[in-house]
């Protein structure tokens, strides 16, 4: 079991890593400027890298604004609602799929015309979103024909018997393919339509292009089948984007695309910035006024918070919109509430007892109210958050960064809190 002062020297750490993640890009210090480093692995053929930038969203960062019109021209006037609503969430998935945080996809309907508008925030290439996010993708297996009945003949295997679809290297080319694998309805059907074409080409096609046309060689069981073709690696991602997120259930054309500054000026961020760093200043002013020492590790916690909850946005990452850098703001006051709690307990426990078990039974005794008043703010978090997608709710991405960044605070705030203030009381207290 590892002892308070283990426990304190792994905090330092932690908070040291966060720290070097937290930094900027361009470190100047004392005149001289430094450059952080990257995380970048290289194992084998295995290679990682992640970048430590801070993803900003469509307010702060700008991005790309795409509008789709609908085709609904044969569809059904009772259908057409439900199909444009089938297209927004299609497109959703494969917003999502293509990694972007906090993207923006909406309906609307103009004179007459239903469109998708679909806002994706620090996306400047607009071509690759629109050729993963507009296309149909709707995936085909086709028999050879025969001398009588030449061509291509589909059969009754498509992507709707997807369950999934990953990007696979080639064990001979080396090259970057799509390995899918069908849902057991789906299997089965592959299985009998590879045992009647044996010999014979089985040509996959992607909205009416054939992909590839692989040669059976004998009949496949267990459901797996392989998208070779001269993809790139960027290529073969984006097809498994659109075959995961699945088909579009009717045609779309783009009708207006461009690229977005940033809603809000540097001047509204700037401000932003420097009313969090006073009012973090104003707490630890205000816990060193009330608490003496305790406050002292107690702004220690709370810089720990900080720099824990920085590393972390950059780390998942979290996109930061101006009501997501509320939500930190809001959960900075939220960081210091168990110290404040605990500390007061202590006053009322140091007249009956010995200043070591009188911070041992105020973290005991606390620890009922923090936990009850946190868990009421993470509920309501959840609530505005809405990853169930409740259709009822409808809370925007904004909202979502909020809801998302309070939550996050919320959480580290109990381990810089608990965790953190109690080993270093408990280090210091019997120290002295």
């Amino acid at each position: 079991m590892l002892t308070p002062i283990k426990k304190v020297i792994i905090i330092f750490l932690i908070t040291l890593i966060a720290g070097y993640i937290s930094l900027p890009k361009e470190v100047n210090i004392l005149g001289r400027s430094f450059i952080r480093r990257d995380l970048d692995l290289k194992v084998g053929n295995f290679s990682f890298r992640k970048n430590f930038d801070l993803v900003l969203g469509l307010d702060l960062a700008g991005g790309s604004h795409l509008v789709f019109e609908v085709d609904t021209s044969n569809i059904e006037e009772g259908r057409k609602k439900t199909a444009v609503e089938a297209v927004k969430n299609v497109m959703e998935r494969r917003v999502n799929l293509f990694g972007i945080s906090e993207p923006n996809v909406q309906t609307s309907s103009f004179e007459g015309k239903d469109r998708v508008i679909v806002e994706l925030p620090g996306v400047k290439n607009t071509d690759e979103a629109i050729d993963i996010i507009g296309k149909i993708a709707q995936l085909t297996f086709a028999e050879t024909g025969t001398e009588e009945e030449p061509g291509l003949v589909p059969t009754n295997l498509t992507g709707a018997d997807l369950e999934s679809a990953d990007v696979v290297f080639d064990q001979t080319t080396g090259k970057p393919t799509v390995l899918i694998k069908f849902d057991p309805e789906g299997a089965k059907k592959f299985e009998e339509i590879t045992e009647k074409n044996v010999g014979k080409p089985l040509s996959i096609l992607l909205d009416s292009d054939v992909v590839s046309a692989p040669v059976v060689q004998e009949k496949i069981a267990g459901g797996s089948a392989q998208i070779s073709g001269e993809f790139t690696l960027q290529e073969a991602r984006n097809l498994s984007i659109q075959l995961n997120a699945g088909a579009l259930p009717a045609a779309v054309i783009l009708v207006e695309q461009r690229t977005v500054g940033a809603t809000l000026g540097t001047e509204s961020v700037e401000k932003s910035v420097r009313a969090g760093l006073v009012g973090l200043v104003m707490v630890m002013i205000f816990m060193i006024l009330n608490y003496g020492k305790l406050g002292l590790v107690s702004n220690f916690a709370l810089l720990s918070f900080g720099v824990i909850t920085l590393a972390i946005y950059k780390l998942v990452p979290v996109v930061l919109t101006l009501p997501g850098i509320a939500g930190f703001l809001l959960s900075v006051g939220m960081a210091v509430d168990s110290n404040i709690l605990i500390f007061e307990r202590f006053k009322e426990e140091r007249l009956k007892r010995n200043l070591v078990d009188a911070l041992e039974v105020s973290f005991g005794r606390a620890w009922d109210s923090i936990r009850d008043a946190n868990i009421a703010t993470l509920v309501t978090a959840f609530v505005l958050a809405n990853p169930l997608d409740f259709n009822f709710l409808n809370t925007s991405g904004p909202v979502r960064g909020f809801a998302i960044t309070l939550s996050l605070g919320v959480l580290i705030s109990l381990f810089t809190g608990i965790v953190v203030s109690r080993n270093l009381l408990r280090v210091f207290v019997r120290q002295k």
